[in-house]
């Protein structure tokens, strides 16, 4: 069986939401086999189906008639995809073709989810970098009726500087000069002067020499060190409760030294720090993909900020529940961070550190400066702000671990592309949760 001829089946209740995503399947080329009520269908009729893909369209009572689809959700074979009925029902124009792409590409009908044209634009772009071919770095000929262009004429050479002068003065002629005592080998002096120097030389020739000081005068000082002396002063004898009271103080500083600590050290290393999960529109598979690879009992808290238009984060952690053996939980403010446990964070909580714990607050401008960077990580994936990027960039610098979800199948990039075009790692979700493993192995 082709990638193209993957089985998809079709669970939602029927209205608007169901009518949407049928024809978004459609458009994408989807070879779907099922279209059914997961209120009123059974698991076993889904299964018979043999579906390679079960799209979901999630409402209040899909929610509830999952727990009777666990042998659909957790078949290796069945890659499932979720979508809210509102997303649904108000996609339209730019951002319905957008879900289309998404969809052709999870289906396997194509490698990309750009536009159109982008493609072709991006290999034009690419192609007028490389190496012009001969007939291209060739300069074309001048229009016929343009006169001919006469050659430059030739430059002037400059003429050649004048040669050097030399100045030759003995120290016998100098007069007025008083008795120097130079080395016997200084007679005579050579002066080579430049073309400028040697003009004014030959100018001032007849000027007398300035005067010389005809006498050297030092004033001598007498440095001979003074003596010194201690006449009649001594040392007294060290009293035994002095000597005591000094070997007690240098033991009480000796212990104190010892027990010297920088408190910003001792922080880093105490607190423990998080997984931060950043995602959008499109991200729910991605963090699904991801927490299903984390190992059991990985010793990070996962903090996932997951942006949603309807804000049903309670139903979120019924989602995410059903994709990891980490339990998921709701965020609240209060609440102790605690390891191998993913959190729901919505939008309006941040943390902070209490002693050697993280607890959440209701900061969340807070919340990536708040994170202890040397022991924290960030995962930019499908639909995360692209506003979020540098402060992001700045945990990198301090220590943090950084990485994007890879482009190929990613329903908004412009994080993740923001955020791999300056150094991120990227990959998929499963190479992720791998990298998070090596980190805190």
């Amino acid at each position: 069986m082709s990638n193209n001829d993957r089985r998809v089946v079709l669970l939602a209740r029927p209205g608007a939401a169901r009518d949407r995503m049928r024809e978004a399947l459609e458009q994408a080329g989807a070879n779907l086999v099922l279209e059914a009520d997961p209120a009123t269908t059974g698991q076993d009729a889904v299964l018979s189906a043999e579906p390679d893909v079960a799209l979901i369209v999630l409402d209040a009572a899909t929610d509830e008639a999952l727990d009777r689809f666990d042998g659909v959700l957790s078949n290796p074979r069945i890659e499932v995809l979720f979508e809210e009925a509102e997303l649904a029902v108000g996609r339209v124009g730019w951002d319905a073709a957008r879900w289309v792409r998404h969809l052709r590409a999870k289906l396997g009908h194509a490698d990309s989810v750009l536009p159109p044209g982008y493609e072709a634009s991006s290999t034009e772009t690419s192609g007028s970098l490389s190496a012009p071919s001969p007939a291209q770095s060739a300069p074309p000929p001048l229009p016929p009726e343009l006169p001919p262009v006469e050659p430059a004429a030739a430059p002037v050479p400059a003429p050649a500087p004048a040669p050097a002068v030399k100045v030759e003065l003995s120290l016998s002629e100098l007069d007025e000069v008083g008795p120097v005592d130079v080395h016997s080998d200084m007679d005579l002096v050579a002066i080579e002067l430049g073309d400028e120097a040697a003009h004014y030389a030959q100018e001032h020739a007849a000027e007398p020499a300035p005067p010389f000081a005809s006498k050297l005068e030092l004033e001598l000082v007498d440095d001979t060190p003074t003596k010194i002396t201690f006449d009649g002063l001594g040392l007294e004898e060290d009293q035994p409760a002095d000597a005591s009271r000094f070997h007690d103080d240098m033991a009480e500083l000796h212990s104190r030294i010892a027990a010297m600590e920088l408190v910003e050290d001792r922080t880093a290393a105490s607190v423990h720090g998080a997984v931060l999960v950043l995602a959008g529109i499109g991200g729910p598979d991605a963090v699904r993909q991801l927490l299903g690879a984390l190992p059991e009992g990985f010793p990070r808290a996962v903090l996932v900020q997951q942006r949603l238009d309807g804000g049903h984060y309670d139903k979120l952690v019924a989602q995410m529940q059903r994709a990891t053996t980490l339990p998921v939980k709701l965020a609240a403010s209060g609440d102790t961070l605690q390891a191998a446990t993913v959190y729901i964070l919505p939008p309006v909580l941040g943390v902070h550190t209490v002693g050697r714990d993280l607890v959440f607050d209701e900061s969340p401008a807070e919340l990536l400066a708040s994170l202890p960077a040397n022991d924290s990580a960030v995962l930019m994936l499908s639909g995360a702000d692209p506003a979020q990027v540098d402060a992001v960039m700045k945990m990198a610098a301090a220590g943090a671990l950084i990485a994007a979800q890879a482009l190929d199948g990613c329903y908004d990039v412009a994080a993740p592309s923001a955020l791999a075009s300056r150094g991120g790692q990227a990959g998929k979700p499963q190479d992720l949760a791998r990298r998070l493993a090596q980190r805190w192995h």
